[in-house]
Order: structure tokens, then C-alpha cells, then sequence
């Protein structure tokens, strides 16, 4: 959820001059809005806190003493890729002579210029790792001052009182991959942490959420954790969702770390999925939980994608929709009754089959026959495309009779309560209905492997 942060008061304060954060961070919107997505943050009042922030697609550390700003170094190389992981290291040492030794951000192992802002004065007590309220996901001034943190984190690391670089944290794989490693050799300090996110360990309350696995028992506060906040996404495997940047005409907004859309309007909005592929079987979860109407799924060829709204998703032969009325559309042609109806909440089963240029659909675990009902074990139709060297994805949204809709998608990365855990043939994904034969889940792993 957008809301879901983690809070703690540590009992005493550490070194509020050296400290070094490393994360690992999946926006979802930073680089759409002007808006503040906070990482990290202490304050007691609402003019003395410290934060790190994402601010328009850059990093930003800022601190406020009394009403004095006394800290804003910045960096303009953007984290704004909402299909990526990046790997996040803030090394703060204010007792560097040099000003711009004193806050240094690195992303993925590299240095990054901080190219604006001021740098805290030598030997400067920051408000971070003060003996005051501090969070992590929203800006904390005493108490939740908003800027929620919109996305993923993974290994969030805290070093009280140690200057290290990213080398500390992660390192390059034989594939040439920034990869974090699981057992880095740090020192914590007295007010350092590692938050893993797992919902699972002691912590500040029952959920384990806030779990400090570094064994400085600095555990924290869960707060409106909502449904099912852990994730398998991962640094490691890379589970596709919604792409922010990609949207046909207006009226969409995203949440729930781009796992959830709503399309309004009447502009044939859509929206599709990340990692686009050419070859392979691949399989997702979908459902709308408000007005199907007019809502549809499908896939569409990326390479012939338009973002106007003014050409519907399923008018060119090398995409297709499948409306909540039965109609399917392709190369502009409209043939009713596909594939019967779906409703609110009926979860879909998407099956794209890039090998054989086929796409059909399961509602609640049956796929259709062919006659309007999903009474078969097996598909028995489909819908064919021609050959093509395009680069495909899934797609979701509207049509041109108004309304709002509001979908979901699991690709193997599960935003809604399922009653079962089915992963794929490689043991990757957790989905509601068992994965058919010989397709995947929508992940980096199964990409390396089968998605051309």
C-alpha cells in the first residue's frame, strides 16, 4: 500500500555525523510527479526532521534545524525506470573537510555528482539517528507528515557510526548484474538495522514486518500494512506490474506499487505491463474490482503501440482484447461471443503463447470452449495472430463507453489474498489457479530463459 510505513524511537542517540544507508528500491511514480516519495526519516516537530527522499526521479537528503535549513545535497541522475531495481547507498560523514565528501549517493556501485543543493557544515549532527521518532516509507515530523513512499524496498540497511561504499553491500554477478549480497561484513553500530520485509521474525509488533534480522533487536513499528505487503519481487527476480511510464491518453492512476490501475473516462484508456518479450508461453492473474462494463484484457505488439486514445486496443492484427461482455476484437474486427462473460472479482488466467501466436483465457481456473462458457479442462479456443518480430506485452483497460474500472494483475507477485500458492513449472510465482503446462511466470528468471 502507498501508506504502509514503519516507525521506531531509539533509545539513545548514535552518530548523527557518519552513518551509511544502503537499499533496494523499485519506484513506482517518481519520475510522474514533483511530489516527495520518502525513504527514510527522523524528526520531532515539523521544523526540525531529516529525510531522504525521492523527488521528481532524484535522490535527496534534507535536514531541518528549528526552521534552518541546513542540508539539501542532490543528485540530477534519476531513479526513474519503473520496471528496475536499483541499489541505493547514502554515505554520510560530515566530518569531511571536503563538502563533497560529506553526503555521497551511489546508485547501482556508481557515484553519483551531487549536483545541487548545499552540503551539511563540517562535523554537522544531522537529524538522523537522533534519540527521536524515525521511519522508514514516510516522512516523520513528530508524527506521519505524508510524502509516502510509492513502490518496493528490499534489504534496507542501516550502519550506525560507518562510512561504507556500495562494494560493502552488493557486487557484480559472473552476468555483469548488480546483485546484493545476503551476508555483507558490516558493523551495525549500537542504532543500526536490516530490514528484510519478510513478515516473518520478532519485531515491534505481531507482524514481523519490521523485523531487525542484524541482531542489534532494533526492531520497528508496523503501520497500515494493509493486504499482503511482503513481496516476492525482488532484486534477484524481477516481477513485472503496471508501467507508469506507458499509458494511452489520460485519466489513469496508479498504486500499490503499480499493481493496481484505474482507468477513467471515455478516451480508450489502457495501460500494459513491463518486461515486453518475443518468444515463449507466459501466464498472469487479473481482476476488476469495480465497473466491468466496459473493461477488457489483452496484449498488444509494442513496437506498433500508440499512446493517443484514439485507436483502441485490438484495431491492429497483431493485438487483441477480450471485453466483460464475451466480444473480442482484433485488426479492428469485433466477434461476439469468445469467450462468455467475466464479472467483478472473477479472476482471469491470461495465456500468451509467442511460440504458436495464440492467446486465450481462463475465468476462475476454466478456460473457454468456444461456444461462451468455461466448462472445459482445457482451452479449446483461442485467439491467432500473424507471425511478427515485435515485442509483446499484456494490456488493460477501457473502451470508449465510459466508466471506471479498477484491475488488479498478478504475475506471480500477488497484490490481492489468494486462497492457493501455485507457482510455475520453475517454482517461481504464487497464483490463485494452477499454471498451464509449459507457460511462466512474468519475471526476470523465466525471461533469461524463455522470453527471446
Amino acid at each position: 500500500m502507498a501508506d504502509t510505513h514503519l516507525t521506531k524511537t531509539f533509545a539513545s542517540a548514535g552518530n548523527r555525523k557518519t552513518f551509511t544507508i544502503s537499499v533496494w528500491l523499485k519506484q513506482s511514480q517518481g519520475a510522474k510527479t514533483s511530489t516527495n516519495f520518502v525513504l527514510f526519516s527522523a524528526g520531532s516537530a515539523s521544523n526540525t526532521y531529516g529525510q531522504i527522499r525521492l523527488k521528481s526521479g532524484y535522490i535527496q537528503l534534507e535536514d531541518e534545524q528549528s526552521g534552518s535549513v541546513t542540508a539539501t545535497p542532490y543528485t540530477d541522475a534519476h531513479f526513474v525506470d519503473p520496471s528496475a531495481w536499483y541499489h541505493l547507498v547514502v554515505r554520510v560523514d560530515t566530518t569531511q573537510s571536503g563538502a563533497n565528501d560529506r553526503v555521497r549517493f551511489y546508485r547501482n556501485g556508481s557515484l553519483l555528482a551531487a549536483n545541487g543543493g548545499s552540503q551539511p557544515s563540517q562535523n554537522q549532527d544531522l537529524n538522523i539517528n537522533n534519540n527521536i521518532g524515525h521511519a522508514v516509507g514516510t516522512l516523520w515530523r513528530g508524527s506521519n507528515s505524508g510524502g509516502e513512499w510509492h513502490g518496493n524496498m528490499a534489504q534496507f540497511i542501516f550502519c550506525d557510526g560507518q562510512s561504507y561504499a556500495p562494494s560493502s553491500f552488493a557486487t557484480t554477478d559472473a552476468t555483469g548484474i548488480w546483485k546484493p549480497n545476503a551476508s555483507p561484513s558490516i558493523t551495525y553500530g549500537s542504532n543500526g538495522f536490516r530490514l528484510d520485509f519478510k513478515g516473518t521474525g520478532t519485531s515491534a509488533d505481531a507482524s514481523g514486518f519490521g523485523a531487525d534480522t542484524s541482531g542489534n533487536n532494533n526492531h520497528f513499528a508496523s503501520n497500515n500494512l494493509g493486504t499482503n505487503p511482503s513481496s516476492k519481487d525482488s532484486p534477484t527476480n524481477n516481477f513485472a506490474t503496471f508501467n507508469s511510464q506507458d499509458t494511452r491518453a489520460g485519466g489513469v492512476s496508479f498504486s500499490n506499487a503499480n499493481l493496481k490501475v484505474v482507468t477513467s473516462g471515455s478516451n480508450r484508456n489502457y495501460v500494459t505491463t513491463t518486461q515486453a518479450f518475443t518468444a515463449g508461453k507466459w501466464y498472469m492473474e487479473c481482476r476488476f474490482t469495480t465497473d466491468v462494463t466496459h473493461s477488457y484484457v489483452g496484449f498488444c505488439d509494442m513496437s506498433d503501440l500508440q499512446m493517443d486514445g484514439t485507436s483502441a486496443l485490438g484495431n491492429k492484427s497483431q493485438e487483441a482484447a477480450v471485453g466483460s461482455t464475451g466480444y473480442y476484437e482484433k485488426n479492428n474486427s469485433v466477434t461476439n461471443n469468445w469467450a462468455g462473460t467475466f464479472a467483478i472479482n472473477d479472476i482471469l488466467g491470461l495465456c500468451l503463447d509467442c511460440d504458436n501466436k495464440r492467446f486465450t483465457l481462463s475465468k476462475n481456473g476454466q478456460f473457454a470452449d468456444g461456444s461462451g462458457n468455461y466448462d472445459e479442462a482445457n482451452p479449446t479456443a483461442y485467439i491467432s495472430y500473424t507471425a511478427t518480430t515485435g515485442f509483446f506485452n499484456f494490456a488493460f483497460g477501457e473502451g470508449t463507453g465510459g466508466g471506471t474500472a479498477t484491475v488488479e494483475i498478478n504475475t506471480g507477485n500477488a497484490p490481492f489474498t489468494i486462497s492457493s500458492a501455485n507457482a510455475d513449472a520453475n517454482g517461481y510465482g504464487s497464483f490463485e489457479y494452477a499454471v498451464p503446462s509449459g507457460y511462466y511466470a512474468l519475471c526476470t528468471k523465466n525471461m533469461a530463459q524463455y522470453g527471446g
